[in-house]
């Protein structure tokens, strides 16, 4: 097949906090094999290179749909940085004229607020992320225990204290001191493929800096370690509550930049997440397999 034969899909490349995807248009719905575009256009040198793909789908109940793809091609239920990006992309490409978007997810609709400046420009989103999942069996995790709150958790034979929490995805949260010198890509994938989780598993790995700031590094399922994860800082701003560690307004400083999150705990229950958005570039790009 030559080149110009081959179709031509117009893209966006985003980041949020250094959480980098790649976001297409697909309101009329012929783009086929989102899972093996993602693949395709995921990879560093022979593709654009990113976490992931996004497709913007339209929607029955909201505003727009996302379908959120990881770089291996396995789908996601909710990307926390991506959603904010999304609502972004459907503004800035005339989509809708909107600055308050409900987007419909596999975790249920998310409410996104689009924050401008003087001049009517994006420079950061606020999404409801709704109310944290504790429940083992909805994360979920096969045991017989109802939480994992700092629970022992014993991988290669060395015990860590976990606690779980889902934002639409699983998440286990481990505190500890020296991040920077964890040796993530060996251990992330022992927690990612633990034979506890059927749906695989997010880790997030802690430092506490005070009761209002903290430090943290993410191996996500089926992307490895990534700059930033969405859902991650909010399940770790849940996790340090319940812990006793923080207070349910926390700055989470992650590889690509810095999280606001919010558990509004007392009243409606429900995690809030506040960040930049950034268009790098736009593209065209030409599918091996469309």
């Amino acid at each position: 097949m030559t080149e110009t034969s081959r179709r031509s899909i117009p893209f966006t490349k985003m980041e949020g906090a250094g959480n980098d995807y790649v976001y297409i248009n697909d309101l009329d719905g012929t783009i086929p094999n989102l899972s093996e575009l993602a693949i395709e256009m995921s990879r560093p040198h022979f593709g654009v290179g990113s976490d992931g793909l996004i497709a913007l789908q339209p929607s029955s109940e909201a505003d727009f749909k996302m379908r959120m793809f990881n770089a291996d091609g396995s789908e996601g239920r909710m990307c926390g940085n991506g959603i904010r990006c999304l609502a972004a992309f459907a503004y800035e490409n005339s989509l809708t004229d909107k600055t308050n978007l409900t987007i419909e997810t596999l975790s249920g609709v998310k409410t996104v607020q689009l924050m401008m400046n003087s001049t009517d420009n994006i420079i950061a989103a606020r999404v409801d992320m709704g109310k944290p999942i504790l429940n083992t069996q909805l994360i979920p995790i096969n045991t017989s225990a109802t939480q994992w709150l700092n629970q022992d958790f014993v991988v290669n034979d060395e015990t860590y204290q976990v606690t779980a929490v889902s934002m639409g995805n699983p998440h286990l949260v481990i505190y500890q001191e020296g991040i920077d010198e964890l040796d993530l890509p060996e251990v992330g994938p022992f927690f990612e493929n633990h034979p506890l989780f059927p749906e695989k598993m997010n880790t997030e790995f802690v430092e506490v800096i005070s009761p209002n700031e903290v430090r943290m590094r993410v191996w996500e399922r089926g992307s490895g370690e990534t700059l930033a994860c969405g859902t991650g800082a909010c399940a770790v701003a849940v996790a340090s509550v319940l812990n006793g560690l923080t207070a349910t307004k926390v700055v989470v400083h992650l590889k690509g930049g810095q999280l606001n999150i919010e558990w509004d705990r007392e009243n409606t229950g429900n995690v809030f997440m506040e960040g930049a958005v950034r268009t790098i570039f736009t593209g065209e790009y030409f599918s091996q397999n469309s």
